[in-house]
């Protein structure tokens, strides 16, 4: 399943929000290339990125989406052996 996917059907299905979700996503220049962002930051979910207030995440840079502490989205990142 795409990120976008993921993030519609927990908006659409089962809580109308994006709260309680976190998005992690590379980014480079951030300690291990990896930041997080909480779901109530997310000002649209777009076609080919998500819009935040301060920018855009492009899809392919989310490597794990975690809704109520479980994973439920997951790709390999080139850097998780070193995220903390």
């Amino acid at each position: 399943m795409h990120p976008r996917e993921v993030l519609n059907e927990i908006k659409w299905r089962y809580s109308r929000s994006l709260e309680g979700i976190e998005i992690w996503y590379v980014h480079r220049g951030a300690k291990n290339d990896t930041m997080v962002i909480e779901g109530s930051d997310v000002r649209n979910i777009s076609r080919g990125y998500l819009e935040l207030a301060d920018g855009m995440i492009p899809y392919h840079r989310i490597f794990r989406i975690v809704f109520n502490g479980k994973v439920i989205f997951e790709r390999e990142h080139e850097r998780d052996g070193d995220i903390e």
